[in-house]
């Protein structure tokens, strides 16, 4: 019988072993039937197989607790529940009477923070129990003294559905039998202390509520098991880590790269629509997306998330940002996510004190808070948090097959002192400031990815000198495929936002990456970082008059796609859009008409077309080998020459930059070997809003020397322009 303590727990929500009282127990010889239904009339005992109500049971409190004798049943007989409201009479599967839902393997894992694929068994996953479908339930909270689900399908009532805990692992689980995908959920959680804590999401929930709200919605990964509109393979993904291939990344915020009628909000499908054949036309490999992870914050642009494993609902379902993966992978467009594995914020319904407890972040603010945005910062000292978060990169992977990941904030990862001034943080075990355990997880991290998906690309937004980036694991490296070039992104703006009369003074600037342009598989990057908080376009950083602004623009991208190194462009950059990026609005679409920008936008898609279709131009991209200076030194003149050349012998490119607006005739440059030099690219072509000066589509090389080689050109470089030329034997 029901201590007078359980009832009493029971009716107030406070029991945390539901499982020892409710459902059928054997008590001196009999079996007695358990069940919490607030509201309800009366409540009977069905058998299963005859359809026969069996116990009448009988209120034991006024808020819904009901118990009850049944005579002569074996203690596992199957049965339900009929339950009288006061105007209708139903009948349901008892969760109390199913098997736990981990089974020993999981929980073993899950305690070691070795389960690999953990989001297959935390979480919601659709289940069959006994031959009863419905869905499974499992979140961690070790440290909650009670867990609850509470959802559409209970009122939202704590009461009626708590938790079983497996204290092996800290995981609270409970299958819920004729649930149906769509039902709103979240985790109703009391501290160790016994305080209720604000509801919460699930950590795991594969969909959730539009924003403002922030429910968790019962769903299916699509590709994941219980996906049964699934292919039965997924799109095969592109070998995008190759360093030999062309690699030119159009960066793309979902929700204002094009906005529908009345400034309403683009749905995956139409977004994919739309986007495609845009970036097909401007000749990019990759379209990479800004956190598309659920976030509340439309302002944070994704980069604080609360759902790490939904796409956002702001552009519709997760099947529908499945089906434009598959749309731009079958056009052979990788899609490339950014990843947020370093802060969230402190939503109270998200992961902040998750179970009354400092569970994901860290307890000390020192290493715990993150003074920059105000989020807190994972305890990566956890296996359970390491976990976490590395089956997440892999989730991403497996069931939506993206491309790869930009990790995001890789800096405030690796150093303690990120962002801290003296005092205001703690060194590790050896007294130095590197996050041993950050790094820790970005390796372990890395190798699963390497060792699972050796065809996925990881890149790093790494803003320091941290050796080995982009090296694997096993030399001692992070183990990312590729690193961000800040350093290159911030001397070369720089460089480009003086008066060209005073570069001759910086012209170290524009030649100093190539010091370390392979000490790291580089991107080089003109992100949205550049574009936002009072920093202006990338038209209006440039200096002079309209012309000179456009010409400086189109200058910086020929040689940024000549430089050694991939590529990536952040949307609005193509259009020469002259306003800074606003998340709120769509880009400048309309500045098209003019043919300045519209000459900008037909550049990049020559540049990406000639860095495709040039294996001299991508080939050796993060290889030595594959750049050879022409002549660095002529700073008086601002102008630099340089020879670009693939794997073969017989792929060559000399690039010529001017970086003032005088046009520089019968200017003589050394070169390697005797031909004609094709100019494949000229940014003062008039067919980009140019000048149109240049060498009528070529030049012969002659027997002259100069800057050291046997042969020589004599070109003519336009003014505040880029120049290619493609070597071919005579």
């Amino acid at each position: 019988m029901l201590s007078r303590d359980d009832v009493e727990a029971l009716a107030a929500a406070r029991h945390g072993d539901p499982f020892a009282v409710l459902g059928v127990h054997e008590y001196q010889g009999a079996l007695w039937a358990r069940t919490v239904q607030p509201g309800a009339a009366g409540v009977e005992v069905i058998d299963a197989s005859s359809g026969r109500a069996v116990a009448n049971l009988k209120p034991v409190h006024a808020d819904g607790v009901f118990e009850g004798r049944i005579p002569r049943r074996r203690r596992s007989f199957a049965y339900r529940l009929r339950i009288r409201w006061d105007a209708a009479t139903c009948e349901i599967e008892d969760p109390y009477r199913f098997p736990p839902v981990l089974g020993e393997m999981d929980v073993w894992l899950l305690a070691e923070g070795r389960h690999t694929r953990i989001y297959e068994k935390l979480g919601v996953h659709a289940a069959a129990v006994d031959g009863v479908d419905g869905f499974a339930f499992a979140v961690w909270a070790p440290n909650a003294s009670r867990v609850a689900i509470v959802g559409d399908f209970n009122h939202w009532d704590g009461r009626r559905h708590p938790m079983r805990l497996r204290r092996e692992c800290g995981v609270w689980e409970l299958f819920l039998p004729q649930l149906h995908a769509g039902a709103r959920y979240k985790y109703e959680i009391r501290d160790a202390a016994g305080a209720l804590l604000p509801l919460k999401a699930d950590p795991f929930a594969f969909a959730t509520e539009l924003r403002p709200a922030t429910a968790s919605i019962v769903s299916v990964p699509p590709g994941g098991a219980g996906d049964r509109a699934a292919p039965v393979e997924l799109p095969v993904r592109l070998p995008s880590a190759a360093r030999s291939r062309p690699v030119s990344i159009y960066e793309v915020h979902a929700g204002s790269w094009r906005r529908g009628e009345n400034g309403r909000v683009l749905s995956w499908r139409e977004l994919g629509d739309r986007l495609l054949p845009y970036v097909l036309e401007m000749g990019f490999t990759h379209v990479e997306f800004m956190p598309v992870m659920e976030h509340p914050f439309d302002g944070s642009w994704g980069y604080q998330p609360t759902g790490l494993y939904a796409p956002t609902a702001r552009h519709g379902a997760p099947a529908d940002f499945a089906a434009l993966v598959r749309h731009f992978h079958a056009s052979g467009i990788g899609v490339l996510l950014d990843w947020v594995p370093g802060h969230f914020p402190a939503d109270a319904h998200a992961l902040a004190r998750f179970d009354g407890s400092c569970l994901y972040e860290h307890a000390d603010p020192r290493q715990g808070l993150h003074p920059d945005w105000n989020t807190l910062i994972y305890n990566y000292s956890r296996h359970e948090v390491r976990n976490f978060l590395a089956a997440n990169a892999l989730f991403w992977l497996e069931c939506y097959a993206v491309a790869g990941l930009r990790v995001d904030a890789v800096a405030s990862m690796l150093y303690l002192d990120y962002s801290r001034p003296p005092g205001d943080w703690l060194p590790n075990v050896h007294g130095g400031r590197e996050n041993l355990d950050a790094v820790a997880f970005i390796r372990e991290t890395n190798d699963r990815i390497g060792s699972g998906h050796p065809d996925a690309v990881v890149i790093a937004e790494e803003s320091t000198a941290w050796p080995g980036v982009s090296r694997p694991v096993r030399d001692g490296g992070l183990g990312f495929h590729y690193k961000w070039n800040m350093g290159w992104m911030h001397d070369t703006i720089e460089y480009m936002r003086r008066d060209p009369v005073h570069r001759r003074h910086h012209h170290d600037a524009l030649t100093f990456g190539l010091i370390y342009a392979f000490n790291e598989n580089f991107i080089l990057p003109l992100s949205h970082d550049e574009v936002v908080h009072g920093k202006g376009s990338l038209l209006a950083k440039m200096p002079g008059d309209r012309w000179q602004q456009f010409a400086n623009l189109r200058l910086y991208f020929g040689f940024m796609w000549a430089h050694p190194g991939k590529k990536l462009l952040f949307m609005g950059g193509e259009l020469g859009q002259a306003s800074e990026w606003n998340h709120d609005a769509e880009l400048d679409w309309g500045a098209l008409n003019d043919e300045q920008h519209r000459g900008v936008q037909r550049l990049v898609a020559d540049l990406n077309r000639a860095y495709r279709d040039t294996p001299a131009l991508h080939e050796c991209d993060c290889e030595a080998r594959g750049f050879e200076w022409i002549d660095f030194a002529d700073r008086d003149q601002s102008v630099i020459a340089f020879l670009r050349r693939g794997q073969r012998e017989d792929t060559m490119v000399v690039a010529a930059c001017n970086f003032t607006p005088v046009p520089r005739t019968g200017y003589r440059i050394g070169v390697p070997r005797p031909g004609h030099y094709s100019e494949i690219i000229n940014t003062d072509s008039a067919w980009y809003g140019g000048s149109n000066a240049g060498n009528a589509g070529g030049v012969d090389a002659v027997a002259a020397p100069c800057h050291g080689h046997a042969y020589s050109l004599t070109l003519t470089l336009p003014p505040l322009a880029c120049a290619m030329f493609a070597w071919r034997a005579a």
